[in-house]
């Protein structure tokens, strides 16, 4: 029998709890659930008002995952949901988690939480700007740490601050909070910082995505500032074989990082550092913090 509880007066069906979703540790659906209740008052302030993607993958990492942007059939009518232009000429109806119990629901559904760089009512007018640093091997998260200082110092030098964020795979994320500006002009900026980062170290960045120029570099990936893509939510656990979390870090974290190790968040890590260092990532949300794009 399928339990039902109550979040903030809404009731929601939840289950298979004890479903092991995560063999390499035993983590459980119950332990997933657990998990995005305790991290909801950071999670929804990056979640809250943008469009969600999900990638779900209701029998664990290891089994079927598949990627949706439209409202999944059974979404209570209490769920916001908002048309969003995927074109010229159609629109997809898509998820905006405002809440706990919308949190609670979308977690049950076992999933990636993706959002984009713009809000619901501001499509493709971005708030932030996102560098995906992802290392081809033998390169690692150390390198991605090296050229996130490169690059945290060449947006200082425009006037905007950079904020960083763990993949939960094997790289990291720069984000650096904007006044809205159409995802074209960030996009053409972000590509700019991308192919003036591989010009300054031709030996360690690349801006290109071609996989035969990738091994030893740190790809620069500036194409998520685009208005159709998306980028992990921060917070979101991901279908690794292990639970880990697109976890903010201090700079600190970076510059000290020796081993990737190092830069490896697991559910269990994250409520002793939101406890320690509250919301990283809250400048993000603060309008006074918001920078503009040259």
């Amino acid at each position: 029998m399928t339990p039902i509880t109550e979040v903030e007066g809404r009731r929601l069906a939840l289950s298979n709890l004890g479903k092991v979703l995560y063999p390499a540790t035993g983590f459980t659906k119950g332990e997933l659930l657990h998990y995005y209740a305790t991290a909801a008052d950071a999670l929804l302030t990056h979640l809250r008002d943008r469009p969600v993607s999900f990638l779900r993958y209701p029998d664990g990492p290891e089994g079927q995952r598949f990627f949706t942007k439209n409202v999944p059939p059974g979404t209570p009518d209490w769920v916001r949901a908002e048309d969003v232009p995927r074109s010229a000429s159609s629109v997809s109806r898509q998820v905006v988690v405002q809440d706990l119990p919308s949190l609670m629901w979308a977690a049950n559904l076992v999933t990636e939480f993706h959002t984009p760089q713009w809000r619901a009512d501001a499509p493709a007018m971005a708030d932030r700007l996102v560098l995906d640093l992802d290392p081809g091997a033998p390169a690692d998260v150390v390198d991605c740490c090296a050229v996130a200082l490169w690059l945290r110092e060449r947006l200082r030098a425009d006037g905007l601050d950079a904020y960083v964020k763990t993949s939960g795979s094997k790289g990291l994320h720069l984000l650096v909070p904007l006044e809205p500006t159409p995802s074209e002009q960030v996009s053409a900026y972000a590509k700019a910082l991308a192919v003036e980062g591989e010009a300054a170290h031709p030996e360690l960045v690349l801006h290109r995505m071609t996989r035969s120029l990738r091994p030893g570099k740190v790809f620069v990936d500036h194409s998520q500032n685009a208005a159709a893509k998306t980028t992990a939510t921060p917070y979101t656990l991901r279908a690794r074989p292990e639970p880990t979390v697109s976890a903010p870090v201090t700079w600190e974290e970076v510059e000290a990082c020796t081993d990737a190790r190092e830069l490896t968040f697991l559910a269990d890590d994250m409520a002793p550092r939101l406890e320690r260092y509250g919301d990283l990532l809250g400048p993000l949300a603060d309008p006074d913090r918001a920078g503009r794009v040259p």
